[in-house]
């Protein structure tokens, strides 16, 4: 490597490894996200809301990654959605889905989230999310860093190039629009979830409702019991809704209280995103066992270099039914049980903490196995106490581009934003080091 001895080198030539159990800097400057957050006048009081209601949402400091692991997690991701767009996977992925999710109006879906363990063997897909948050909170929090001390001066440099992720995101929301209506012009959007002011990442909702009005467009955050289907058209409180920004968890809308956005996406009367059908095609954990079978990746055409891509970075999936249940039990603490259509670790389960009664439940379930893959380490201090965290990086993205990563810190068996010093945390990818 270069020759040089100061500490700000030779702590940029070390391994993220080596950085995630050796830095114990606190690189969150709160005041810089007080500006980020509070932007605009209307999020006044947001960052103060934060500290209060949800104390765990951001870490103080990041998590490193090699930059071979972040070109990696690029490749997988758009290698997913080459094999997604293969027509062979498709008609498999929706012959399982209901009927709703068979309308294909053009939109792929916004904010799609890639989750993975980092391992030596590289990152590992554990699952994708069709609705992945805190897309912009964590524009914010990339954007609220600072140095701690000289020998981490090269991690963040004073003047950094400006980045434009709040208009990437916009962009992929006009491309959703366009997808389904053209030239047409989009005037409203509406973020919708279910009591949305008691959602965990509720701030966000602020945050992209602050994010069209200010491209001009009407924008609001409503409960879907706010909604009305009457003469063709989706209703809130007088107006048409263009556009919906989907937060919801029923995911083929199958909820009685859902009727109304339910009416106007089947008869194609409002642009909805994510949707059912890309829930089907993406979301659902039963794709991961497909896309770990290389042999059906080669009948449905994949090239040579996305299975090669997808056999090492999927660990091996498996439908749970009846007639396996003994050697899944037997082989049960390499695994973690996860249901087919779940979402933010509700109801998964790592196989060497279950109980009789839990397994009894997943087999009366609709669940897949996935082998177990440790999460990353990364070794925190709190009042002056080591604490070893674990956690994952989600590779937000669209139409198979990464936007940003992200990381989640925990303790315990799931993310849970419950940990002392864990949260969100920025990525940082380590730079690469040249030889001399």
């Amino acid at each position: 490597m270069t020759i040089d001895q100061s500490p700000a080198a030779l702590l940029a030539s070390c391994s993220a490894e080596v950085l995630n159990q050796g830095s114990f800097c606190r690189s969150l400057n709160l005041e810089r996200l007080h500006q980020q957050l509070e932007s605009d006048p209307s999020l006044k009081g947001l960052l103060q809301g934060i500290t209060q209601t949800r104390p765990h949402l951001f870490s103080s400091t990041v998590v490193f990654v090699s930059r071979q692991m972040e070109q990696q997690i690029t490749q997988m991701v758009a290698a997913i959605e080459r094999v997604v767009a293969l027509p062979g996977y498709r008609a498999q992925a929706l012959a399982r889905a209901p009927a709703i999710a068979q309308n294909a109006f053009g939109p792929i879906g916004a904010c799609m989230g890639f989750d993975f363990h980092l391992s030596a063997a590289g990152p590992q897909l554990i699952e994708v999310n069709t609705n992945a948050g805190g897309a912009l909170l964590n524009v914010a929090l990339a954007r609220a860093q600072q140095s701690c001390c000289e020998a981490m001066d090269w991690a963040f440099p004073p003047e950094r190039k400006a980045d434009t992720m709040e208009q990437t995101l916009f962009d992929m929301f006009q491309t959703e629009w366009r997808a389904q209506r053209g030239t047409a012009r989009l005037q409203s959007v509406l973020i919708v979830d279910d009591d949305p002011a008691a959602q965990y990442l509720a701030p966000e909702f602020e945050l992209f409702r602050q994010l069209f009005a200010r491209a001009g467009l009407a924008a609001a955050i409503a409960d879907p019991s706010a909604l009305r289907w009457h003469e063709g058209k989706l209703w809130h409180k007088g107006s048409a809704v263009d556009m919906v920004y989907n937060r919801l968890t029923d995911f083929y809308l199958d909820e009685p209280r859902h009727l109304a956005l339910r009416q106007a996406y089947e008869a194609g009367a409002v642009v909805l995103t994510p949707d059912p059908h890309a829930h089907a095609l993406y979301a659902d954990k039963r794709n991961l066992i497909a896309l770990g079978q290389d042999g059906l990746l080669t009948a449905w055409g994949a090239s040579d270099a996305d299975r090669s891509l997808l056999q090492a970075g999927v660990p091996q999936t498996e439908l749970v039914t009846p007639e396996h249940a003994d050697d899944l039990w037997a082989r049960r603490r390499q695994l973690f049980f996860k249901p087919v259509a779940g979402f933010g670790a509700k109801a998964a389960y790592r196989g060497d903490k279950l109980t009789r009664r839990v397994w009894a439940e997943i087999l009366e379930g609709d669940f897949v196995a996935q082998a177990l893959v440790a999460p990353g380490q990364r070794l925190i201090e709190i009042d002056g106490v080591q604490t070893d965290l674990k956690f994952d990086i989600r590779a937000y993205a669209y139409a198979g581009q990464v936007q940003l990563l992200a990381a989640r810190m925990y303790a315990g068996q799931t993310t849970n934003f419950r940990t002392e010093g864990g949260g969100f945390a920025p990525v940082l990818v380590l730079p690469v080091v040249t030889a001399s």
